[in-house]
C-alpha cells in the first residue's frame, strides 16, 4: 500500500533521520511530514514519498493546497517494514499500465484503517473497509484505495518472494478474507505490532516475529483463497500456529514461569493441543526449551563484559529458577560445568 522505506528516491527535501518518541514506542523515522513544505509544493511532495520507479500510481486529492495535509511514519522490525500514514481525503490508483511496466521487486501490503472508512476496488471487487478489516494489496494486480476526508492506516510490506503465494492467489484471497478463520486472528496481531514498533525494531526476538507475521500473512491468504478447508489450508493454519508459539516462546525464553500452561493459554488453545502441533513438527516442548536457555547461557557466559557476572546470575537470567539444576543440565549437555566452560571460552588467547 505504502512505498518501501529503502531503495525510493528522496521527497524535495530529503528523508528525516530518526525521531525519539516516548519510552514505550521507541525510535521512528519520520518518513513525510506535508506541513515542513509550502502549500503549492505539497501534492508533489506527496507523490514522491508515496511512489518510486517500481511502485508508480495516479494520486487524486480531495483538497487542493493548504487544504492537503500527511504524515507518515516508518519502522523496520525483522525484515518487515511498518508504517503509519494519516492525511487527508484522496484516492490512489494503481493502474494496468503501471503493473505492466513496473515490476521489478513487488511486496504485498497488508494494512488497517484506523481513522475514517478505506474504499477499495480490485479483482472488479468494491470494498468498504472500517477498523475491523484486513486490507491486502498486491503491486503486480491494479487497484484503487483511499478515504473521503481525514483517514488514517497501518500497513506492513513484505516481499514477494519471501511470501511465496502467486498474484492470483493473493488477489482471489483479498476479497474474501473474512470468510477465514484466520482473519481475526490476524487482526488482533497487527493491532499489537503497532502499539509500540519502535521496541520491536531491537527486540532480539524481531526476526522471528517478522517471520512469524509472514507465515500468518500466508495462512490467511491460503485460507481465503480457497473455498474448501482443504489439506492445504489446515496445513498453512497449523504452520502458522507452530511459528507463533515458537516465536511467543523465545521471547519470553528468560522468564522463569514459562511453561506449557502459560504458551498454551497465549495462543488460545488447550495444553493438549500445544502437545500436538508441537509433536507434529518434530519439538519436544520442556527439552526444546531447556536446549535454548542453555545456548543463551553459553552466549553470557562466553561474553568478556560479563564474566563478573556468577554463574548463578547468568542461570537466573536465563529462566533457570535453581542453579543446581542449571550446573546438572548443562553438564549434561556440554559435559563441563558451566565455569570451566568460560573459563576456556574467555581465556585471553581467544578473544
Amino acid at each position: 500500500m505504502h512505498r518501501r522505506a529503502t531503495g525510493g528516491p528522496a521527497s524535495p527535501q530529503g528523508w528525516a533521520s530518526p525521531h525519539p518518541k516516548t519510552a514505550l514506542e521507541g525510535w521512528f523515522v519520520l518518513l513525510l511530514d506535508l506541513e515542513d513544505f509550502a502549500p503549492r509544493d505539497r501534492a508533489e511532495a506527496f507523490h514522491h514519498a508515496m511512489t518510486d520507479n517500481s511502485v508508480p500510481n495516479e494520486i487524486l486529492h480531495e483538497e487542493g493546497g493548504s487544504g492537503i495535509s500527511a504524515r507518515i511514519e516508518g519502522w523496520r522490525v525483522g525484515g518487515l517494514d511498518l508504517f503509519d500514514m494519516r492525511s487527508s481525503g484522496l484516492e490512489v490508483r494503481r493502474t494496468a499500465r503501471h503493473v505492466r511496466h513496473h515490476r521489478d521487486r513487488p511486496v504485498v501490503s497488508v494494512s488497517l484503517q484506523t481513522q475514517g472508512i478505506h474504499r477499495a476496488e480490485q479483482a472488479g471487487t468494491q470494498l468498504l473497509l472500517g477498523p475491523q478489516d484486513v486490507c491486502v494489496f498486491h503491486e503486480l494486480a491494479p487497484r484503487t484505495y483511499g478515504w473521503s476526508g481525514p483517514g488514517a492506516s497501518q500497513a506492513l510490506t513484505f516481499d514477494t518472494e519471501h511470501l511465496g503465494l502467486p498474484v492470483d492467489t493473493v488477489t482471489r484471497a483479498s476479497v474474501r478474507l473474512r470468510s477465514s478463520p484466520v482473519h481475526d486472528l490476524l487482526l488482533g496481531h497487527l493491532r499489537s505490532l503497532f502499539q509500540a514498533p519502535g521496541r520491536l525494531e531491537t527486540d532480539p526476538g524481531a526476526g522471528a516475529l517478522a517471520n512469524a507475521t509472514t507465515d500468518l500473512v500466508r495462512a490467511l491468504l491460503t485460507s481465503a483463497a480457497h473455498d474448501e478447508r482443504d489439506a492445504r489450508v489446515r496445513e498453512a493454519m497449523e504452520d502458522c500456529l507452530t511459528t507463533r508459539i515458537m516465536a511467543y516462546t523465545r521471547r519470553h525464553l528468560t522468564d522463569p514461569d514459562l511453561g506449557p500452561e502459560r504458551i498454551a493459554a497465549a495462543h488460545a488453545i488447550s495444553k493438549r493441543q500445544l502437545y500436538v502441533v508441537l509433536a507434529r513438527a518434530g519439538i519436544r516442548l520442556e527439552q526444546w526449551l531447556i536446549a535454548e536457555r542453555l545456548e543463551a547461557a553459553c552466549r553470557l557466559l562466553a561474553t568478556p563484559r560479563h564474566a563478573a557476572l556468577p554463574v548463578s546470575a547468568v542461570a537466573a537470567r536465563c529462566g533457570f529458577t535453581s542453579p543446581s539444576h542449571f550446573n546438572r543440565r548443562f553438564r549434561t549437555a556440554y559435559g563441563t560445568t558451566p565455569s570451566e566452560w568460560r573459563r576456556h571460552r574467555t581465556r585471553p588467547t581467544d578473544r
